[in-house]
């Protein structure tokens, strides 16, 4: 499971809100602490660009199955055409979510059908785009 930008910030208000028995103060307090923080900057990241990153997956994987359809859509019982056409309408973190997820079961079946016809030119463009939403979700820890 991937948490969620709503999970995480539920979680450090929790934290925060939750009182610490008196036997747990000291170096565990000061971790915990220190561990909130950490978590508040990654979601602050998140926030900052993580929708931009669901767009752009989701376009980029759109326009994959576009370019790929006339060649592996049969196979796929028309699954490339009918993801390529779709757009993004609900700009919720749910939505896009949701929306990036059905696009890539689409993408695996995909690269799937790639890998099996030995196509090595689609099979290589799929996994540059497996790297490049990963730089694109990326998240950077302080100091890291």
């Amino acid at each position: 499971m991937n948490p969620t930008l709503p999970d995480l910030l539920t979680g450090i208000t929790v934290a925060l809100s939750t009182p610490l028995p008196p036997e747990a103060s000291g170096e565990y307090a000061a971790g915990r602490q220190g561990m909130i923080a950490t978590i508040a900057i990654l979601c602050a990241q998140e926030a900052e660009r993580g929708g931009a990153a669901r767009v752009w997956e989701n376009g980029a994987m759109r326009a994959l199955f576009g370019r790929a359809a006339p060649k592996y859509d049969g196979g796929l019982g028309g699954r490339l055409r009918q993801a390529a056409s779709g757009v993004d309408a609900d700009f919720t973190w749910a939505g896009l979510d949701a929306a990036n997820a059905d696009l890539r079961r689409v993408l695996i079946a995909l690269h799937e059908a790639v890998e099996d016809a030995g196509d090595r030119r689609l099979d290589r463009e799929i996994l540059n785009l497996y790297r490049d939403m990963a730089r694109a979700r990326r998240l950077d820890l302080a100091g890291g």
